[in-house]
């Protein structure tokens, strides 16, 4: 007919991906890949342009590639499991946050110099893998608390890539560090929201599980 039983609750049809099926896994082999390398180029590029964004990147892309390794291992897991995955998740989320507010304390202090155009290169490649990235996980049918969180993970990069872009247009035409600060400290900021998101998705799911009104 179709249809597969899943959860012995809910039908969906055969263009779902189930969730512990061979695409599943292949699409997160495919941007943990994909988040390793661009996470060391952020943090090549970084140190050469002496940027803070790009290596805020560079963290926050090695973080994701975290999530997408316990999303990995969460697929055929317990419920609980794959909610302590997000919770550790959304907390890592939040030490990067520090970490990069760190950083750029301190570039504000001793002065940096960050080179606009390697900024945009660096940002617009960067923006194609995780639009990629982006789309594979947003095919992923009837996501899990954890699939969610990953998936949150990818968006945010996304966005980060287009303020880095917008910094090194404005670096390049006045020489100022400022840009690369502010999205040093954007990029956290989104960070810290993703970081609670996630971790209010964890404890929501927990409830839905239960049958509890919260």
């Amino acid at each position: 007919m179709g249809q597969d039983w899943l959860d012995g609750e809910e039908w969906v049809s055969e263009t779902s991906v189930n969730l512990d099926s061979p695409d599943k896994r292949r699409t997160l082999w495919i941007v943990l890949a994909l988040n390793v390398a661009i996470a060391i180029a952020f943090f090549g590029t970084g140190i050469l342009a002496d940027s803070s964004a790009l290596i805020a990147n560079g963290l926050d892309n090695s973080s994701d590639a975290v999530v997408y390794a316990l999303s990995l291992l969460a697929l055929s897991r317990s419920q609980k499991w794959k909610r302590a995955a997000a919770r550790v998740s959304g907390v890592m989320l939040l030490i990067f946050a520090v970490g990069v507010i760190l950083d750029v304390g301190r570039r504000f202090v001793e002065g940096s110099e960050p080179g606009g155009w390697l900024m945009m290169a660096m940002a617009a490649v960067a923006a194609v893998v995780n639009l990629l990235s982006l789309r594979l996980l947003q095919k992923i049918q009837d996501k899990d608390v954890n699939l969610r969180a990953a998936t949150t993970f990818s968006f945010n990069d996304f966005i980060s890539n287009g303020g880095i872009i917008i910094a090194g247009v404005i670096v390049l035409f006045t020489g100022a560090n400022w840009p690369d600060l502010l999205v040093g400290i954007a990029v956290a900021g989104v960070a810290v929201y993703g970081g609670i998101d996630i971790l209010r998705d964890a404890h929501q799911d927990k409830h839905d599980e239960k049958g509890d009104i919260h």
